[in-house]
C-alpha cells in the first residue's frame, strides 16, 4: 500500500508555501504572449504548467488566489476537500475524489480569481495534479491573511479559520 512519505520521496516532492507539498512535472513548451490576461507581465507566459501535489491527514492548503485556471485532478489516496470563495463572496466546497456516487469528482477547475484552498478531512493522504494555463508563476500567486479574510466575508469565519494561519 501507497503512504505519503513514498510520493513525496519517489516524486522528490517539497514543501510547498500554501501547505503540503509539491512537484514540478510537466511545463509546456508552448508560450502565450501575456498581454490581456490580467497577468504582471507584457512578456509571454508558458502555456501550461502542471504539478503534483500532496496534503498528508490533517493538513490543508492555506487560501490564496491564481491569476489563471488551474484544474485540479485525482490520482491516489483519500478525497480532497477544495473551497473556493468566487469574486462575488460565495463560498463553494468540491470534493476531488472517485467516489461519483458520493458527490466526489475526478477533475475540479478552479476559475482564476477565486480564493481557494484545500484540506484532507479524511484519513491517509491525496495525491493530486494541478495544471495551470496560462502557465504558473509565483509572482502570480497571492496568499491570504486570516484577518483580512475575516474582515472581507465574516459569513465564512469557520473555513477561513481552517485555511488561514
Amino acid at each position: 500500500m501507497y503512504t505519503s512519505d513514498y510520493f513525496i520521496e519517489k516524486l522528490n516532492m517539497i514543501s510547498h508555501p500554501e501547505g503540503g507539498f509539491y512537484k514540478q512535472s510537466f511545463i509546456s513548451e508552448d508560450n502565450i504572449l501575456a498581454r490581456g490576461l490580467n497577468v504582471e507581465s507584457e512578456e509571454s507566459k508558458n502555456l501550461w504548467t502542471s504539478i503534483y501535489f500532496l496534503l498528508k491527514d490533517g493538513e490543508v492548503s492555506n487560501f490564496h488566489r491564481l491569476k489563471s485556471d488551474e484544474m485540479w485532478y485525482y490520482h491516489s489516496g483519500s478525497s480532497l476537500t477544495i473551497y473556493m470563495i468566487t469574486p462575488e463572496g460565495k463560498l463553494i466546497t468540491e470534493e476531488l475524489g472517485l467516489n461519483i456516487e458520493k458527490g466526489e469528482k475526478p477533475q475540479i477547475l478552479v476559475p482564476k480569481g477565486y480564493i481557494f484552498g484545500s484540506a484532507m478531512n479524511n484519513e491517509g493522504y491525496a495525491l493530486v495534479g494541478c495544471m495551470v494555463s496560462p502557465g504558473f508563476e509565483f509572482k502570480d500567486f497571492e496568499l491570504f491573511e486570516r484577518n483580512y479574510l475575516l474582515d472581507k466575508y465574516p459569513n465564512h469565519k469557520e473555513v477561513i479559520l481552517k485555511l488561514t494561519r
